[in-house]
């Protein structure tokens, strides 16, 4: 199934057709996730990884890498993240605040983040990890390779030491 690309004006057809006669909480709820939509999309932009998408993933604003889908809008106030089991379970434990599951996710490879709770350096740090998660391998190798370019020579005083 072919993935359609998302833009704010999709976020609102999207909300139109789930709630298309509800007037005040359609207007109201439209521009709750269009906050939140723009947050993510503010926050993805700032971690400057290539080939992240907007798409629809299960019909919900969401971002993708190379189509494959990493976080998506679940409600106004919800995000959910693409994550390791392992990695679900220590951050729903350190940050109960902020990360937590409903039993539709029990065992599923995604946690799901109250988007009021979460700083913005805290949700850049989420959509990398999730990135880098479903990102291809040769994305990811790029990647890799291009921050070693960019990265200072260490210095070693380890070898100052010994020549003198």
């Amino acid at each position: 199934m072919a993935r359609a690309k998302l833009t704010l004006a999709g976020v609102r057809a999207y909300l139109q057709q789930r709630a298309p006669n509800s007037g005040v909480r359609y207007t109201w709820c439209m521009k709750a996730i269009e906050r939140t939509y723009r947050r993510i999309i503010r926050a993805a932009k700032s971690t400057k990884l290539p080939g992240i998408e907007e798409i629809a993933w299960w019909g919900r604003p969401s971002l993708a890498v190379k189509g494959k889908g990493f976080m998506g809008v679940k409600d106004e106030d919800t995000l959910v993240v693409r994550c390791a089991l392992e990695e679900k379970e220590v951050l729903m434990e350190v940050a109960p605040e902020i990360y937590f599951e409903t039993d539709h996710y029990k065992g599923w490879p995604a946690v799901l983040v109250r988007t009021p709770a979460i700083s913005d350096a805290e949700l850049a740090h989420c959509i990398a990890r999730a990135w880098r998660l479903m990102a291809p391998k040769k994305l990811l190798k790029e990647v890799e390779q291009a921050a070693k370019k960019s990265a200072p020579p260490a210095n070693n005083k380890s070898r100052a030491k010994k020549r003198r």
